[in-house]
């Protein structure tokens, strides 16, 4: 044999050992990785510390988000809960939904808020879900109230033509309608249910921050409040960032000091699986970035968009 052939043959046996040597990296991480899950939902012991939940952008109801906020109430590791918001708000379900887990993880243990830019209506009503809410000077929040928004087409359909046949139950289904001016059935009944949105709104406000709604001046009209007016009006308690929150929980609910503050997330159901942790090796080994694509696909209306039905507690400024 020449010794031309036996390096060709030493190079081929060479490549095989790589190749064998990546497929065993790829199982042991997804096998640590296997661990690590087994460790989170109760195998191994976990040392305590404090979980950071965060909320940003447009709030609706999230049912990974939903469970993570159980996962967190049951998790006798975590002593206490950083929520930071940085959204203008969003439906009004979804602070509703949010404001009642939060509340069944004040049940077990110390829940404290820290308000980033803004955390205005639906925001706000998940900051009412806490039991300390400490906001920036500058923080936008307030905008306590519900809106329901929708366009009307019927202008448009008839300089082009177009005219849209209905028939329909009563006079009241599907009103109020895009392809309809708006009657006063459908004004009376909407606002009926505004402002039915808005007295629980308003009751939550009340209750949750011991203050009488009528005597903030402009709280009942949906007014936005910086952090430094909102903490005189009662709004918030203290003005601050997380140091602030987190020496909250540790003087005055007991937690104990020095715990490390550890980002939860909600848990996708594709990250559950060995399939899905192999997927995301495999992509990473092609040097790309297996969670931007998902979150690309995921922004994409094509692939399940974010959608904005019902009512909305959310804040925006004006435009001319």
């Amino acid at each position: 044999m020449s010794q031309e052939t036996e390096t060709v043959l030493d190079r081929r046996q060479l490549k095989r050992s790589l190749t064998l040597w990546r497929v065993l990296a790829i199982v042991a991480v997804v096998a640590a990785l296997g661990a690590l899950g087994i460790a989170g939902a109760g195998g191994l012991p976990e040392r305590k510390q404090i979980a950071r939940i965060t909320v940003e952008g447009m709030i609706t109801e999230n049912r990974e988000q939903l469970a993570m906020l159980k996962r967190i109430a049951e998790a006798d590791h975590v002593a206490g809960v950083v929520l930071f918001v940085n959204s203008p708000g969003g439906t009004t379900t979804g602070g509703e939904a949010l404001f009642e887990g939060l509340r069944r993880i004040a049940e077990k243990k110390p829940v404290v808020a820290q308000f980033g830019t803004v955390a205005a209506s639906a925001a706000y009503i998940a900051g009412l879900g806490t039991d300390h809410i400490v906001a920036r000077g500058n923080t936008i929040t307030g905008s306590v109230g519900v809106i329901m928004q929708w366009p009307e087409f019927t202008e448009l359909l008839a300089k082009v033509g177009v005219k849209m046949n209905e028939i329909k139950s009563g006079p009241l289904k599907a009103n109020p309608s895009p392809f309809q001016p708006l009657d006063e059935q459908g004004r009376k009944t909407t606002e009926q249910m505004i402002n039915e949105g808005q007295r629980w709104f308003l009751s939550l406000v009340a209750s949750r921050r011991s203050v009488k709604t009528s005597e903030i001046s402009g709280l009942e009209q949906g007014r936005i409040f910086s952090g430094r007016e909102a903490q005189t009006l009662k709004l918030v308690d203290e003005i601050g960032g997380e140091f602030e929150a987190v020496r909250w929980l540790e003087d005055k609910r007991n937690v104990p000091k020095g715990l490390k503050v550890v980002d939860w997330k909600p848990k996708r159901a594709s990250s559950l699986s060995a399939l899905g942790m192999l997927g995301s090796a495999v992509l990473a080994g092609l040097g790309l970035d297996g969670e931007r694509i998902g979150n690309v696909l995921g922004a994409d209306p094509q692939f399940g968009g974010l959608g904005l039905d019902g009512f909305v507690s959310i804040w925006h400024p004006a435009k001319n």
